[in-house]
């Protein structure tokens, strides 16, 4: 029964492989939509066999017919056929060039050199959304890719870099699947793998394979395949592929036991817990029905972001306040966000303070350990009824975690707290301290008010969302221009040079008489972007200015520098994006 069972596993085997290898040969090479001639696109069609697909009326449709090859809108995978040219390669991303007023060319004349140093730099930076909006235009649209000094595998590397640094799984997850490269670059589906198994969410770790449609080499992606084919209940198909990468020389005794239980080979897997991969700690956990882990300082982060998703932390109605050690992990996952912040300062509630040491709790903390001193401070806060004093007392308790390096320890509690403060009320020793971690709320919430009084808040600004014509723009500019000349009192500002640079850019003609209201050279374009803008390298001129907001917000950066950054996007006619900037930063928002 034993050596039957094997031969007919075997029979199997072989099929699978020969259909597998037909079907590899028998699968057609992808087009450059781009590219493509008329010509070659007759050509396919004349090659092809028609099918006997009937239409309504009866009449035979063209299997291959060019309008079932070509989608209507691309903004996907763009691939290059390379019987086309030796030089050709595929294209990746997700934004057709249009979409932003970009174009297919829009990195190549870009020196590959000079690329490297900026993402290098890039690597370094915190980002706002809006400078992220920007990277995300830049990197992820359908363009050429730049042949001076770089590779094409080294520019699609930075894309992925990129993508990783911004930890957006949804953007990832889309820009991998659209075109189908989770092969070509497993370390971005690793890190979307990964990133879904720590917050565990298998099930949408597993779906990256379920519309997947390209093979599969990298051995972990393998391995994390079969897992979800068993987790799906294709268990013949997971069994198939295990075995052709056994037949390959795969071997894996972890794996392979953790596996094997899944499949019900065996009934009880071993108990060993490997830290190695996120995956692997994932296998130990579902394999285990009595699974128990006790994290500890070395622990990696994903692994406690993977014990807290899971709830598999110890509750801290368990920890007990004289075990400090424990807590001081407790304090190290707060601080990397796995662990609840407010049970973190529930634990601190538990310590035990005469009234004395509460009473002077500014100096009676400071001979006490750092755990100690601060719950002691927190218990002061909480039982503080003055204002200024209990401000104080927050200060203390943020520098307290911020001498031990766990500042993000007390983040969200703390802009709790502050939330009751009156800004007016705050002494000038603290302004500081308080605007840095008080939470801002965003300005997305506002609404625009238009002001017919001043030029960049006035209802011209509609021209900018497209609801004006070319001729009334016209009209209504040189009208409210006329007004200023004639009121002595206006002058006009950074922000209004601003409105109507972008406005004689598009080519809104502005009556001579009023050359005279306009300022020259308000702000210097640093050198190296006006090359950029000379040279026609959108792509990295778009790099320099994400580089150039960082983590500022475009509503709080000053006038002067916002004027070279639209002046920028003028220049390389980026209108679309600059148009977004214009109505962020220009209205008046209330």
């Amino acid at each position: 029964m034993k050596n039957l069972k094997s031969l007919s596993k075997k029979l199997f085997l072989i099929s699978f492989t020969f259909f597998f290898i037909f079907n590899t040969f028998a699968e057609d090479k992808p087009s450059d939509i781009w590219n493509i001639t008329e010509q070659q696109k007759q050509e396919t069609i004349n090659t092809k066999e028609p099918s006997q697909d009937i239409n309504e009326s009866g009449n035979e449709i063209l299997e291959n017919s060019i309008y079932k090859m070509q989608p209507k809108k691309v903004n996907n995978q763009i691939e290059f056929d390379q019987n086309l040219a030796s030089d050709e390669v595929r294209i990746f991303g997700l934004y057709d060039p249009e979409d932003n007023g970009l174009d297919i060319n829009m990195w190549s004349n870009s020196d590959g050199d000079q690329l490297k140093n900026i993402f290098a730099k890039l690597k370094k930076i915190e980002f706002s959304n809006d400078a992220k909006e920007i990277m995300n235009i830049s990197v992820l649209t359908n363009s050429h890719y730049p042949k001076k000094n770089i590779s094409s595998e080294e520019f699609l590397q930075f894309k992925s870099d990129w993508l990783i640094k911004n930890s957006d799984l949804d953007l990832i997850k889309t820009y991998l699947l659209k075109n189908q490269i989770i092969d070509v670059q497993p370390k971005l589906t690793k890190f979307l793998i990964d990133e879904y198994l720590s917050n565990f969410e298998i099930k949408k770790a597993c779906e990256i394979f379920s519309k997947n449609s390209k093979p599969i080499n990298d051995d972990y992606l393998i391995k994390f395949n079969i897992y979800c084919l068993i987790k799906d209940g294709k268990d013949e198909e997971a069994q198939l592929i295990y075995d052709l990468k056994k037949e390959m020389g795969f071997k894996n005794e972890y794996f392979e036991n953790k596996i094997n239980y899944l499949f019900k080979y065996i009934d009880k897997a071993d108990e060993i817990i490997s830290e190695k991969t996120i995956f692997d700690f994932h296998l130990a956990h579902q394999t285990n029905p009595d699974f128990f882990f006790e994290p500890n300082e070395s622990t990696k982060k994903i692994i406690w972001k993977y014990l807290s998703s899971a709830n598999l932390l110890s509750s801290f109605r368990e920890i007990e306040i004289s075990e400090l050690d424990r807590i001081s992990v407790i304090e190290n996952a707060v601080h990397n966000r796995n662990y609840p912040e407010k049970d973190l300062f529930q634990i601190y509630k538990r310590f035990q303070f005469n009234i004395n040491q509460l009473l002077n709790a500014e100096e009676f903390y400071k001979s006490l350990s750092s755990i100690e001193g601060r719950a002691l401070i927190y218990q002061k806060i909480l039982l503080e009824s003055e204002g200024v004093e209990k401000l104080k007392l927050l200060k203390i308790l943020k520098d307290s975690f911020k001498k031990d390096n766990l500042e993000d320890a007390f983040d969200v509690e703390l802009k709790k707290f502050l939330e009751d403060f009156n800004p007016i009320e705050i002494p000038d020793n603290l302004t500081s301290f308080y605007y840095t971690n008080i939470e801002i709320k965003d300005d997305k919430k506002k609404k625009i008010k238009f002001n017919n009084e001043i030029l960049h808040q006035s209802k011209l600004l509609n021209y900018f969302s497209g609801d004006y014509t070319k001729n009334k723009i016209e009209k209504d500019i040189n009208n409210f221009l006329k007004k200023v000349k004639k009121n002595k009192k206006y002058t006009l500002t950074v922000k209004d040079q601003i409105f109507l640079d972008s406005l004689r850019s598009d080519g809104i003609e502005i009556d001579k008489k009023y050359n005279d209201l306009f300022q020259s050279d308000i702000s210097t374009i640093p050198t190296d972007i006006q090359v950029m803008i000379n040279n026609d390298e959108k792509g990295a001129a778009l790099l320099r200015l994400a580089e150039v907001i960082g983590r500022d917000k475009l509503e709080r950066i000053d006038d002067d520098t916002m004027y070279f950054i639209i002046s920028t996007l003028n220049q390389l006619n980026i209108n679309i994006l600059r148009n977004k900037i214009l109505l962020k930063v220009l209205p008046l928002k209330v």
